[in-house]
């Protein structure tokens, strides 16, 4: 009889295991045989007595001291250690009082002493001992083994001898998408180094079949499939030294929609691309609470992407003067012309520079028409570099970027100055919307808001967050939309606030970003999926009208329903509403049903 994979011991899927008496079949002799290709010929093995012994040898354990159950045995050697360790601190402390002599003890104090000394040794043994035995188990076994190197294939108990031990988890195959010889030499090449698979673009000259030798050498040097990862269906071309470097496969991620989404006056349908269950049906019941009470009204307070090179001198004196330089107006004018040459959308707005010692940090702003503008704004601050090197020589440009800029990371300059697009929305709830739609009433959201949202995000110490959870709608718009995720960090940066209006009958509800990074040109934007999404919004590719309009609209768009349509159905859960549940409390309900 054999067992399933489920009830091999775990020491025989660990290694083979040593034949047991009862298992090895017998001679006419009543001797131990092992059958033909088993053992070492004519080596002499342990008796079987030898083995019986040793297997049926009973392990020593430390709870073996007293013969009573493991907890009271337990609770007397715990009570007797700490005891004695008190009474002997205890009268070593009056000896030291009294000047006696430490090793002058009595007969009470030898007793405590050897007490003390039994109660540690058990204690030792009772958490040591399968420590130690683990050595010594695998030092016995490692014995056997150089006895009995050949003897593998033995297992215990009901298993046949020759039978092989079956693997709980097979590894899954390797399935090559390779259809030609001379794709097969390119692996090949690859998997031995000999061919970089960085330059496999370069050198095929198809980007597609270039995925497709890199994704079947990286199966042959890791061993692990990719099977799950979809190749076929994607515009490799389109990514080529823009988007992705050595392309295996692209992930794929649904995309939803919320809305229809009333701001200004205009409908939106908002894709979202998430994995979050019961994420975009929450937004989706915030639109229809806004929208039920005539939509919201959106303002652009500033739109300037940000760029901050660190330059250093050798006193800080230098420093300052190229400060004083850079933020006296008369000179402002001919740095916009020098920065401005960078692109026909690039125009330099202000310039604000922070010292630290001799080290100057300059953060430059600018607009950058329909596009996100990091590129743009470097090479404009580039440019005024390398004028700035004529009249200050001395000067040591560190990096283009110090950190005072700041991207991808949360800043408290980003909170106080803004960077990209800074976005206030505003809307008025109705009171019979509130009950019917959120199941709420509007005391309790705007109390729940400043407890949650204001005091709770301040208890916290939150840079920015001060929203319920703006950030988790951002990602899904940005992913849609082919913006750069990682910038999620600073746009996702939100004040809401909420207040009863119209003698607390209705809801007025605002929300303050002053931090969207978006474009509607370059990077992502111009994948096919991710264009359609732009598309959807009205907002693809950059403004001919009005350069810059797009991308503003699309920062309008991510700002009000990042927090309107997101933090309303999020929050008014929360308000005692019974019938009423946050998209995590369905999501997990919708499991278990």
């Amino acid at each position: 009889m054999s067992l399933s994979p489920l009830e091999i011991p775990l020491d025989i899927q660990r290694r083979s295991s040593k034949p047991s008496p009862s298992t090895i079949p017998r001679g006419s002799d009543g001797s131990h045989h092992l059958p033909h290709g088993h053992g070492r010929g004519h080596q002499k093995k342990p008796s079987s007595a030898a083995v019986d012994h040793r297997s049926t040898l009973p392990a020593p354990k430390a709870s073996d001291a007293l013969p009573l159950p493991l907890y009271l045995t337990n609770a007397i050697f715990f009570t007797l250690f700490f005891s004695v360790a008190y009474y002997l601190l205890h009268r070593w402390r009056d000896k030291i009082r009294n000047s006696t002599p430490l090793h002058v003890v009595t007969l009470s104090e030898i007793a405590a002493i050897v007490s003390l000394i039994a109660s540690f040794i058990y204690l030792l043994g009772f958490f040591g001992i399968d420590f130690v035995q683990s050595f010594i188990a695998r030092a016995s076994h490692d014995a056997w083994d150089l006895d009995d190197a050949s003897d593998s294939q033995c297992h215990h108990h009901e298993f046949d001898i020759g039978q092989q031990i079956p693997e709980l988890f097979e590894p899954e195959p390797l399935i090559s998408s390779i259809s030609s010889e001379e794709d097969e030499e390119i692996v090949n090449s690859v998997v031995a180094g000999m061919v970089p698979s960085y330059s496999l673009e370069a050198k095929i000259g198809d980007c597609k079949r270039a995925a497709a030798i890199r994704r079947d050498a990286l199966q042959r040097i890791t061993g692990r499939s990719l099977q799950g990862l979809p190749l076929g269906g994607f515009d490799y071309e389109s990514i080529l030294g823009q988007c992705c470097e050595m392309p295996v496969g692209y992930v794929q991620i649904p995309v939803g929609i919320a809305g229809p989404l009333l701001l200004d006056g205009f409908e939106y349908s908002v894709p979202m691309a998430t994995t979050e269950g019961c994420l975009v049906a929450s937004t989706n019941r915030g639109c229809k609470a806004i929208f039920a009470s005539g939509g919201a009204t959106s303002t652009l307070l500033r739109d300037g992407m940000t760029r901050a090179p660190v330059v250093r001198f050798a006193t800080a004196k230098r420093a300052a003067d190229l400060k004083f330089f850079l933020e006296d107006p008369v000179n402002f004018e001919t740095l916009a012309l020098i920065f401005n040459r960078s692109s026909r959308f690039a125009r330099l707005q202000s310039i604000h520079c922070s010292l630290a010692g001799k080290n100057l940090y300059m953060r430059f702003s600018c607009s950058t028409g329909d596009a996100m503008g990091m590129n743009m704004v470097s090479k404009g601050v580039q440019n005024v570099l390398d004028f700035l090197q004529n009249d200050f020589p001395d000067m040591d440009v560190i990096g283009i970027s110090g950190n005072y800029c700041s991207d991808k990371k949360p800043a408290a300059v980003n909170w106080i100055e803004g960077r990209g697009k800074s976005v206030v929305c505003e809307a008025i709830v109705k009171e019979e919307v509130v009950k019917k739609v959120l199941k709420t009433n509007v005391a309790a959201l705007v109390e729940l808001n400043m407890l949650k949202n204001l005091a709770g995000s301040a208890v916290a110490g939150a840079l920015g967050g001060y929203n319920a959870h703006a950030s988790n709608i951002v990602s899904a718009i940005f992913i849609a939309t082919g913006q750069d995720p990682a910038q999620n960090i600073e746009s996702s940066h939100c004040l809401t606030m909420m207040e009863a209006v119209n003698d607390g009958r209705d809801l007025h509800i605002s929300v303050t970003m002053p931090s969207i990074e978006v474009g509607t040109v370059g990077g992502g934007t111009q994948l096919a999926a991710q264009s359609a999404c732009l598309n959807l919004l009205g907002v693809k590719g950059a403004s001919k009208e009005s350069p810059g309009s797009n991308a503003r609209l699309l920062a309008t768009i991510v700002a009000w329903i990042s927090s309107g349509g997101g933090t309303l159905p999020d929050v008014c859960h929360r308000c005692g509403s019974a019938s009423d549940e946050s998209h995590e409390i369905q999501q997990i309900k919708q499991r278990c049903i």
